[in-house]
């Protein structure tokens, strides 16, 4: 097995940094290995919708389905949709780091934007190293 280098954040984007980022992404999805126990449901992602606002239950089952068949994504569970605080960091990556901010300290702490995140646990053929290796990634989609 390969050693990979932990990702490391060397700084936080400002929120005049972050709007300037996102202007034109349409989304960003990132997939890393589900918590132990979720054998059926091996990774865990989060999509990040460029749009601050919240999508009506009518809306979010047909977004939530599109991405699914759009990435291969079966067996799903654990579904949280909703509005979020999100930092994104610098790191050895090409891309910035989307980090969703769930505890009050960090949204207090870090420079964040708003966003609307579906983040959710399931499994797909098409994110190979995050079932086979491990790993984190991150994807932007351009609208």
């Amino acid at each position: 097995m390969q050693h990979r280098e932990a990702i490391k954040t060397t700084r936080y984007f400002e929120p005049s940094e972050i709007d300037a980022h996102l202007f034109g992404v349409e989304y960003i999805i990132m997939a890393s290995p589900s918590p132990e126990g979720f054998n059926a449901s091996p990774i865990h992602f989060t999509l990040f919708l460029n749009t601050r606002d919240p999508l009506p239950e009518a809306v979010q089952k047909p977004v939530f389905e599109k991405f699914c068949r759009q990435y291969g994504i079966t067996g799903t569970a654990e579904f949280f949709g909703g509005i979020g605080a999100v930092a994104f960091a610098e790191t050895q990556q090409e891309t910035p780091m989307p980090m969703w901010l769930v505890r009050e300290e960090d949204r207090r702490a870090l420079p964040h934007t708003v966003m609307y995140i579906m983040d959710f646990l399931g499994d797909s053929d098409t994110f190979v190293e995050v079932k086979r290796d491990g790993l984190t990634g991150w994807s932007y989609s351009h609208g």
